[in-house]
């Protein structure tokens, strides 16, 4: 049986990717009234908050924004090349290899 204590934690996770293929995630206890900004200071101390893009489940949000229970905290990178041309490249690149 959980306690009272248990009951009043928000279980929250911290995603972040520096770079390509790297990945890290953090489980969090944090109290009820927690904002995006806390979670980010406890889970990832490095990361200077001025000017990242930040979300909840996909959705874009403030580091002000209030928690939920089981929320998925999100830190975005900057694209480097627009997702369309990185297509169009890997199409080229695989269809010169194919057919020379």
């Amino acid at each position: 049986m959980a306690t009272a204590d248990a009951l009043a934690d928000l279980r929250i996770e911290v995603a972040y990717s520096p770079a390509a293929g790297v990945m890290s995630q953090v489980a969090l206890r944090l109290p009820i009234g927690s904002t995006v900004q806390d979670a980010l200071k406890l889970a990832f101390p490095e990361l200077g908050l001025e000017n990242l893009a930040v979300g909840v489940w996909g959705r874009l949000c403030t580091l002000d924004d209030a928690l939920r229970d089981q929320d998925r905290v999100e830190v975005y990178r900057a694209l480097l090349v627009d997702p369309k041309e990185a297509r169009r490249q890997r199409y080229r690149s695989h269809r010169a290899k194919t057919h020379p």
